[in-house]
């Protein structure tokens, strides 16, 4: 099982990736040296809270987004056990929502 540095920093370079940044454009926004980034995106550095509040900037998200890492379950009990509970909690206007997009998914 992965780490939280692990965890972290490729949740981190998803987050990058999503924005279509390269590693030096990100370091460049947030003012660190573009090996520092490549370690903690690998999970063999961590950053400081300074520097995860301005990735956090950068990449435009909460800080709290950046600790989202249900969506790498390890296996599939664990996605299901996710989903369970995300449904749990769901009035019935989004579980209406959620069954179209699982459709449109499915397809």
């Amino acid at each position: 099982m992965k780490g939280t540095k692990e965890l972290l920093g490729g949740r981190i370079k998803e987050l990058r990736k999503l924005r279509r940044m390269s590693q030096e454009e990100l370091s460049e926004k947030v003012g660190i040296d573009p090996k520092h980034l490549s370690r903690i995106e690998v999970g063999r550095g961590f950053p400081s809270l300074d520097t995860l509040e301005k990735i956090a900037g950068a990449l435009r998200v909460e800080m709290k987004d950046m600790f989202e890492f249900e969506h790498n379950a390890a296996d599939i009990k664990d996605i299901r056990k996710t989903i369970d509970t995300l449904i749990k909690g769901t009035n019935e206007e989004g579980l209406r929502l959620l069954a179209k997009v699982i459709r449109a998914v499915v397809r």
